[in-house]
């Protein structure tokens, strides 16, 4: 499961950079994904659109452009996660580890 959430995160990384790569970070400098090399049926672009990372310019114009402050914001709140779930694991463990040598 580790490595299927890795290949999204770095698929979702891809779409960014090309987006940054193109300068489209404000939607008067939005831009085609096709002419970026973006896949917009990918899983990435998925993920993207729906925490708003990627954004369309204006209703149907099919122009698109990252928003690097949700991007930066998103990144946060996953490391944040990860922390919280790193700190639980550690102390689940030491209490079962605690638990052992008490029970000896």
């Amino acid at each position: 499961m580790g490595a299927a959430a890795a290949v999204i995160l770095m698929k979702e990384r891809q779409v960014v950079e090309a987006f940054e790569r193109a300068g489209a970070t404000s939607p008067d400098r939005a831009t085609d994904p096709a002419n970026i090399g973006v896949e917009q049926g990918g899983i990435g672009w998925r993920r993207l659109r729906d925490h708003a990372v990627v954004r369309e310019a204006s209703p149907g114009s099919g122009r698109y452009y990252v928003d690097i402050e949700v991007w930066q914001a998103l990144h946060r709140i996953r490391r944040r996660l990860i922390g919280i779930v790193l700190a639980v694991v550690i102390v689940l463990v030491v209490m079962t580890f605690l638990g052992i040598i008490a029970g000896r």
